[in-house]
């Protein structure tokens, strides 16, 4: 999961959030590698995006080219949720 810091993110507009999307479209099909953009939600000022790589450089490398900030990237460990997804739970 990639943190970024974006104050007003909340308030940026259908084509604001539609240029970002297309710049990460072109660059992960730049990046010759697997590499894949799950999902990303959006608060006030900030964009948690879930991106499946293999490393996390290339997570960096991804956002990089696409001059996006990564405050953070955590890998995740386990997915939970009201549905039962976990044997025993």
């Amino acid at each position: 999961m990639i943190e970024r810091k974006l104050p007003g993110a909340g308030s940026m507009s259908a084509e604001e959030l539609k240029a970002i999307r297309e710049t990460s479209l072109r660059v992960i099909e730049e990046l010759d590698q697997p590499y894949k953009w799950i999902q990303s939600f959006i608060t006030d000022d900030a964009i948690y995006c879930i991106h499946e790589a293999e490393t996390e450089k290339q997570v960096r490398e991804h956002a990089a080219r696409c001059h996006f900030p990564i405050n953070r990237v955590e890998e995740i460990r386990m997915v939970i949720g009201p549905h039962p997804s976990i044997e025993g739970t």
